[in-house]
């Protein structure tokens, strides 16, 4: 069982302070509460993309490169990337590139985001999204499988003979989540692919969550990549954490009340009692979450958002600290104890590799194109120097 935090990359006023951070301030402070959630005994680290204000992660490869190179044991992945307004092309290429610098620690998760106006900025049509998303993610799924791509679509021009550069890590993809939050389509695209599902589990009851998971379920094991207790299932969810309840209600309530998603709405009692949101003492953070697998059943990945609303630096490092010492190691504890030995772990690189390869030795491309062959290197002039010079008009 993976334990993570994952951020929207928001840039909110503390409503206590009466201070906004600048944009600098708040990417600087989530690579340190990136760092300091490893040393505090997290497994992963996950943050969103967005193109628009209040948010600054335009380019989540390029933090989490830096990230990886801050930290050892952290797993780096996205919540989410856009497969509908990124090209396909430059997402093989970028998260590929990215899993080489972290050696593995990676993985992503693709969605259509929630943010309207990204389409026509990227010159695409959001009637589109969902038939987009589906053939994104299936040219995606191809690219870094096939050596030689050959593609048409709908949405995209055609390549041709076209080899994305650099090949997946031993020659293994990136592991893939899709996260949703009310398309069916996307849990189907999940199952289909065999890839993992993961429900937001934010701002609405675990039950609306639920009825995607199933459907997930069901479907992974239509398609036969296992039963359904070994579909790959991941969940989101907010806490705050106080030693006493009533200190972690009244220190939360100020940036509940005025936090851009639900501020200026429902009580803060009310909204924790009808959504996955978690304020209160450790064993009530550690309570509620266990409810999570009583809903939904053994799963692999449980990830808490910990700096929305403008919480400030200080407060989230501390809520990671105490996450970490008092909360995480008795989930831990609680979620292996009573395990169905079905439910696999969640997938790493080094699984991976193992799935396909076992003990043999990965295949490691070293794609060539002035070779003749543009993956193996190969040449049809190889035994020949000559021929070889011959062949690109040099003597």
């Amino acid at each position: 069982m993976e334990f993570g935090i994952f951020s929207v990359s928001d840039v909110t006023r503390d409503p206590v302070a009466d201070r906004t951070p600048s944009e600098a301030e708040r990417i600087e402070g989530l690579a340190q509460i990136a760092v300091h959630a490893e040393a505090t005994g997290f497994d992963v680290f996950a943050i969103g993309e967005h193109h628009n204000p209040p948010f600054f992660s335009s380019s989540p490869t390029t933090f989490l490169a830096y990230i990886a190179a801050l930290t050892t044991t952290l797993k780096l992945s996205t919540s989410t990337t856009l497969i509908t307004t990124n090209d396909p092309v430059r997402i093989a290429e970028e998260y590929a590139m990215l899993q080489h610098l972290a050696k593995g620690r990676m993985d992503l998760m693709l969605g259509r985001g929630n943010t309207a106006p990204v389409y026509p900025w990227f010159g695409k049509d959001i009637r589109s999204a969902l038939p987009l998303a589906l053939e994104n993610y299936n040219l995606l799924h191809r690219l870094w499988r096939e050596d030689v791509v050959d593609a048409e679509g709908n949405f995209r021009t055609p390549l041709q003979g076209f080899t994305s550069t650099p090949r997946p890590l031993d020659d293994v993809p990136p592991f893939v989540w899709h996260g949703s939050i009310r398309t069916p389509e996307i849990a189907e695209q999940a199952a289909y692919y065999g890839d993992g599902f993961f429900a937001n589990h934010l701002f609405a009851p675990s039950e609306h969550f639920l009825r995607l998971v199933r459907f997930y379920r069901e479907r992974f094991e239509h398609y036969g990549h296992g039963t359904q207790k070994q579909a790959i299932v991941g969940l989101g969810g907010q806490a705050f954490v106080a030693k006493k309840s009533q200190d972690a209600v009244a220190q939360f309530r100020p940036y509940f009340a005025e936090a851009p998603v639900y501020g200026h709405g429902p009580k803060l009692e009310d909204f924790t009692q009808q959504t996955p949101l978690t304020v209160g003492s450790p064993q009530e953070i550690i309570d509620k979450t266990l409810t999570f697998r009583d809903t939904f059943g053994d799963y692999q990945r449980q990830m808490f958002l910990v700096d929305h609303a403008g919480l400030p630096l200080k407060m989230v490092l501390e809520q990671l600290d105490m996450l970490g010492s008092e909360v995480i190691p008795v989930l831990r504890r609680e979620m292996a104890a009573g395990r169905d030995p079905e439910v696999p772990e969640s997938p790493s690189h080094e699984s991976l590799v193992r799935a396909k390869y076992g003990d043999a030795e990965p295949r490691q491309p070293r794609p060539n194109a002035n070779r003749g062959d543009n993956v193996t290197g190969g040449s049809p002039y190889q035994d020949s120097p000559a021929k070889s010079g011959a062949a690109f008009g040099l003597s």
